[in-house]
Protein backbone atom coordinates (compact mmCIF):
# COMPACT_ATOMS: atom_id res chain seq x y z
CA UNK A 1 0.00 0.00 0.00
CA UNK A 2 1.84 2.97 -1.27
CA UNK A 3 1.00 5.34 1.95
CA UNK A 4 3.04 2.75 4.04
CA UNK A 5 5.84 2.83 1.79
CA UNK A 6 9.12 2.64 4.22
CA UNK A 7 7.13 2.33 7.27
CA UNK A 8 8.75 0.49 9.99
CA UNK A 9 6.59 -2.92 10.79
CA UNK A 10 6.35 -1.23 14.28
CA UNK A 11 4.71 1.92 13.60
CA UNK A 12 2.73 -0.32 11.15
CA UNK A 13 1.60 -2.05 14.21
CA UNK A 14 0.97 0.32 15.72
CA UNK A 15 -1.13 2.10 13.59
CA UNK A 16 -2.94 -1.14 12.88
CA UNK A 17 -3.96 -0.98 16.92
CA UNK A 18 -5.34 2.36 16.12
CA UNK A 19 -7.56 1.76 12.83
CA UNK A 20 -10.82 0.46 13.11
CA UNK A 21 -12.64 -1.96 10.16
CA UNK A 22 -15.06 -0.31 8.15
CA UNK A 23 -17.35 -2.72 6.08
CA UNK A 24 -19.60 -1.28 3.36
CA UNK A 25 -22.62 -3.09 0.99
CA UNK A 26 -22.39 -2.78 -2.33
CA UNK A 27 -24.08 0.64 -2.96
CA UNK A 28 -23.58 1.95 -0.44
CA UNK A 29 -21.33 5.31 0.74
CA UNK A 30 -18.23 5.34 2.92
CA UNK A 31 -18.86 8.89 2.88
CA UNK A 32 -20.83 11.82 0.88
CA UNK A 33 -19.27 15.14 -0.74
CA UNK A 34 -19.05 18.11 1.74
CA UNK A 35 -19.12 15.54 4.61
CA UNK A 36 -16.86 16.85 7.68
CA UNK A 37 -13.63 14.37 7.53
CA UNK A 38 -11.84 12.56 10.66
CA UNK A 39 -10.23 9.67 8.73
CA UNK A 40 -8.75 8.19 5.81
CA UNK A 41 -9.36 5.27 4.49
CA UNK A 42 -7.45 1.73 2.86
CA UNK A 43 -9.19 -0.65 0.98
CA UNK A 44 -8.57 -3.92 1.97
CA UNK A 45 -11.17 -5.65 -0.06
CA UNK A 46 -13.88 -4.70 -3.13
CA UNK A 47 -13.90 -1.65 -5.34
CA UNK A 48 -15.19 2.07 -5.03
CA UNK A 49 -16.45 4.92 -7.04
CA UNK A 50 -15.48 8.15 -6.40
CA UNK A 51 -17.93 10.41 -7.44
CA UNK A 52 -18.54 13.75 -7.75
CA UNK A 53 -21.69 15.78 -7.76
CA UNK A 54 -22.54 18.60 -10.74
CA UNK A 55 -26.25 19.52 -11.72
CA UNK A 56 -27.88 16.83 -9.09
CA UNK A 57 -26.05 14.28 -10.80
CA UNK A 58 -23.03 12.34 -9.37
CA UNK A 59 -20.06 11.68 -12.42
CA UNK A 60 -17.13 9.41 -11.91
CA UNK A 61 -13.90 10.65 -10.88
CA UNK A 62 -11.94 7.32 -10.63
CA UNK A 63 -12.36 3.52 -9.46
CA UNK A 64 -10.37 2.71 -6.69
CA UNK A 65 -9.01 -1.30 -5.50
CA UNK A 66 -7.91 -2.93 -2.67
CA UNK A 67 -4.77 -1.39 -1.36
CA UNK A 68 -5.48 2.43 -2.84
CA UNK A 69 -6.34 5.08 -0.26
CA UNK A 70 -8.94 8.02 -0.22
CA UNK A 71 -10.43 10.86 1.91
CA UNK A 72 -6.39 11.95 2.63
CA UNK A 73 -7.12 14.94 0.88
CA UNK A 74 -9.58 16.90 3.86
CA UNK A 75 -6.48 15.24 6.24
CA UNK A 76 -4.69 17.43 4.59
CA UNK A 77 -6.16 20.72 3.97
CA UNK A 78 -9.07 20.13 6.90
CA UNK A 79 -11.58 20.80 4.16
CA UNK A 80 -14.92 18.92 3.84
CA UNK A 81 -15.37 15.97 1.64
CA UNK A 82 -14.59 17.10 -2.38
CA UNK A 83 -16.23 14.21 -3.57
CA UNK A 84 -18.43 11.03 -2.44
CA UNK A 85 -17.03 7.16 -2.48
CA UNK A 86 -19.70 4.79 -3.01
CA UNK A 87 -18.86 0.60 -2.80
CA UNK A 88 -19.37 -1.05 -6.41
CA UNK A 89 -19.24 -4.24 -4.61
CA UNK A 90 -19.37 -5.47 -0.64
CA UNK A 91 -15.76 -3.52 0.92
CA UNK A 92 -13.49 -3.33 3.44
CA UNK A 93 -11.21 -0.48 4.43
CA UNK A 94 -9.15 0.28 7.41
CA UNK A 95 -10.14 3.57 8.54
CA UNK A 96 -7.75 5.31 10.19
CA UNK A 97 -8.66 8.55 12.68
CA UNK A 98 -6.93 11.91 12.19
CA UNK A 99 -6.14 11.15 16.08
CA UNK A 100 -4.38 8.28 15.10
CA UNK A 101 -2.07 10.40 12.88
CA UNK A 102 -1.69 12.77 15.98
CA UNK A 103 -0.65 9.48 18.00
CA UNK A 104 2.34 8.89 15.72
CA UNK A 105 3.47 12.43 15.42
CA UNK A 106 3.99 12.23 19.23
CA UNK A 107 5.13 8.56 19.07
CA UNK A 108 7.84 9.14 15.88
CA UNK A 109 7.97 11.98 13.96
CA UNK A 110 10.05 10.82 11.48
CA UNK A 111 7.48 8.52 10.46
CA UNK A 112 4.45 10.80 10.88
CA UNK A 113 6.58 12.91 8.28
CA UNK A 114 7.31 10.03 5.93
CA UNK A 115 3.40 8.97 5.96
CA UNK A 116 2.78 12.68 5.33
CA UNK A 117 5.08 12.49 2.96
CA UNK A 118 3.33 9.32 1.17
CA UNK A 119 0.45 10.85 1.09
CA UNK A 120 1.42 13.85 -0.36
CA UNK A 121 2.90 11.89 -3.26
CA UNK A 122 -0.34 10.14 -3.84
CA UNK A 123 -2.07 13.08 -4.54
CA UNK A 124 0.29 14.89 -6.67
CA UNK A 125 0.20 11.53 -8.40
CA UNK A 126 -4.14 12.32 -8.79
CA UNK A 127 -3.09 15.98 -9.31
CA UNK A 128 -1.12 14.98 -12.29
CA UNK A 129 -3.74 13.04 -14.08
CA UNK A 130 -6.31 15.31 -13.58
CA UNK A 131 -3.89 18.00 -15.00
CA UNK A 132 -3.19 15.81 -17.84
CA UNK A 133 -6.93 15.34 -18.61
CA UNK A 134 -7.52 18.88 -18.41
CA UNK A 135 -5.30 20.07 -20.87
CA UNK A 136 -6.21 17.35 -23.12
CA UNK A 137 -9.96 18.61 -22.43
CA UNK A 138 -8.70 22.37 -23.37
CA UNK A 139 -6.78 21.65 -26.34
CA UNK A 140 -9.72 20.35 -28.14
CA UNK A 141 -8.50 16.54 -27.54
CA UNK A 142 -11.74 15.16 -25.74
CA UNK A 143 -11.24 11.95 -27.55
CA UNK A 144 -7.87 11.31 -25.89
CA UNK A 145 -9.43 12.89 -22.65
CA UNK A 146 -11.79 10.48 -22.45
CA UNK A 147 -10.09 7.35 -23.94
CA UNK A 148 -8.14 7.75 -20.62
CA UNK A 149 -11.57 6.86 -18.49
CA UNK A 150 -11.69 8.03 -14.92
CA UNK A 151 -8.71 9.50 -12.63
CA UNK A 152 -7.02 6.36 -11.15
Amino acid sequence: MPIFGGIRADVLEFLVTQASTVSVRAGAYFFRENDQAQSVYVLETGRVAVLKLWNGKEHLLAQLERGDCFGEMALMDLFPRSASVRALQACSALELAASAFYALYEKDLEQFALIQMNLGREVSRRLRLADERLFLLRMGVASQAAKEGPLT
